[in-house]
């Protein structure tokens, strides 16, 4: 199929499916009406019928974005996590953790803190963190919205800014550039520092857990939540622990899930090394970093999961914690229920397809920013901020962003201001976190799909209730770029920003502490 350049009639299937989603609550109509949407302008625009060419195309665009490796990924971890929840062993690290973490803060912290240790893939950080926590976070009373967010702002912002994961590859390979003597990956670790979104949102975390509070629609989740288990007192566990109809058995030890874990976590890290060339004779990977930088992460994860199923097999089948037909049950029964999360991301990969290979979005937005030649140089941070945070957000993807604009952002740059390379790194890390901004709030994202699924909670409502959280950060992100850009100075641009987020977030804090008391006030 011939491209169309659709101007800006280009960004209008992501712009429905995305209000449709917020309106409806329901996610799966939303991205169909998406994707017909931009199908019935391709085929209008183009001259094809209007009643079967539509759906041709879509079909056709399925076929050529699925990305197969993914939803094997997806299906061979809810394998493991059913057979390991079979085994007794999520059970009976519930009762462990629950001993050891018993308030609120000390489960919010842990759950953050493992998302910062699984810095390695976004996918894999999703629905791990959310596989190991929910026992966790389920026994101290903590709505699976609030499990959601802690998850995706651990996923995306966390693997930006880590120098050995699957983002780094693909950032680096978008950043050559005549601007800067240094090499891509060196490029990549300058920017580092100057990803306002990505170190504001760990930032943000960290203080909503320790000053204990929510606001806007994740605070009335949290309340819906705490009403709902009043009403099912004594019944909290129940919807845990024997999750998606797989009866657990009445007792399991700990290493019944840790074994699996670890091996699934070492096995992927190994196998990252491996499909990166690390044990090649004659390959040009001398390290760890460049060859996790150069490795095959969708296959990683794949053979992670297997050996993370084997180990698991291993242990249970050997012991007789599960019998041969009970574990093959419930490893089929776990992909099955994997389902839902891989349709979503079949219908997000398509959406992301129109827009981006049929309608030519990025060419729409590519003319816009070339236009601007002329632009004040110290805003050129907040505006690449800001077009690659809508840009990631219209079309569900932050890689498929920065590869767009990167090179764009690079021509535009070298044009302007030849030769100033370290001002090149704060408009190209002002691309990253705004792709990372986008990404994370965008209801067609991979990585918003995973969170929601590795949490247990429905789409609609973690995407209702992370947005403000999302705005507000960004908000602060778009003030430092300011201020980077006026002083191209890291420590003031930071030291500013945090005071902002701080200031900020106590005010908010004072403002819902009034109304609550206010409300408590109403019904007394």
């Amino acid at each position: 199929m011939e491209p169309y350049s659709a101007g800006f009639l280009s960004l209008l299937p992501p712009v429905l499916a995305v209000i449709l989603a917020l309106k409806t609550k329901e996610v799966y109509s939303s991205l169909i009406f998406g994707i017909m949407s931009g199908a019935l302008i391709y085929s209008f625009m183009s001259g094809g019928d209007s009643l079967i060419r539509p759906i041709e195309v879509s079909v056709e665009i399925l076929s050529a974005k699925f990305d197969l490796k993914i939803a094997i990924f997806c299906a061979l971890l809810g394998a493991l996590i059913s057979v390991i929840n079979a085994s007794g062993g999520i059970r009976e690290y519930g009762n462990w953790a629950r001993k050891k973490l018993q308030t609120r803060r000390k489960a919010l912290f842990s759950t953050m803190f493992l998302g910062i240790v699984i810095f390695i893939d976004d996918y894999f950080n999703c629905l791990t963190v959310g596989t190991v926590m929910k026992p966790v976070t389920d026994a101290q009373k903590i709505s699976r919205e609030k499990l959601a967010f802690i998850i995706d702002s651990t996923a995306a912002p966390i693997c930006i800014i880590a120098p050995i994961s699957s983002w780094a590859v693909a950032v680096s390979s978008n950043l050559t550039t005549e601007a800067s003597s240094e090499t891509p990956f060196m490029i990549f670790i300058s920017c580092i520092p100057w990803n306002f979104y990505a170190i504001f949102c760990l930032c943000f975390v960290l203080l909503v857990i320790a000053l204990d509070f929510d606001f806007g629609p994740m605070r009335r989740a949290e309340q819906r939540h705490q009403e709902s288990l009043e009403e099912q007192a004594g019944r909290e566990d129940s919807h845990v622990l024997q999750d998606n109809g797989v009866k657990a058995k009445a007792s399991g030890t700990i290493s019944d899930i840790l074994i699996p874990i670890c091996s699934l976590i070492t096995a992927t890290a190994l196998a990252m090394l491996y499909t990166g060339g690390f044990w090649k004779d004659g390959e040009a990977f001398h390290s760890a970093v460049q060859a996790m930088g150069a490795s095959d992460p969708s296959f990683s994860l794949i053979l992670g999961a297997l050996v993370g199923l084997l180990a698991a097999f291993l242990k249970y089948i050997p012991k007789r914690i599960s019998t041969m037909d009970d574990f093959m049950k419930n490893a089929v029964r776990g992909a099955q229920n994997m389902l839902p999360a891989i349709i979503i991301l079949m219908l997000a990969w398509t959406l992301s397809g129109v827009t981006r290979e049929l309608l030519e979005a990025p060419k729409f937005i590519g003319s816009l920013i070339s236009a601007d030649n002329g632009m004040v140089a110290a805003l050129l941070p907040a505006f690449a901020f800001i077009l690659s945070g809508f840009l990631s957000f219209a079309v569900g993807t932050a890689w498929g962003t920065f590869g767009i604009l990167i090179p764009i952002i690079i021509s535009v740059f070298e044009a302007v201001f030849p030769g100033n390379s370290e001002y090149l790194y704060i408009v190209l890390s002002a691309t990253l976190a705004g792709s990372v901004f986008g990404d994370h709030c965008s209801p067609i994202s991979d990585t918003t799909i995973l969170s929601s699924a590795g949490a247990g909670c429905e789409h609609v409502s973690h995407v209702g209730t992370q947005l403000p959280y999302s705005i507000f950060i960004a908000a602060v992100s778009l003030l430092g770029y300011l201020m980077a850009g006026f002083t191209r100075s890291l420590s003031a641009s930071l030291i500013f920003s945090l005071a902002v987020l701080l200031g900020g977030l106590l005010m908010i804090r004072s403002r819902v502490q009034r109304k609550a008391q206010t409300e408590n006030a109403e019904k007394a």
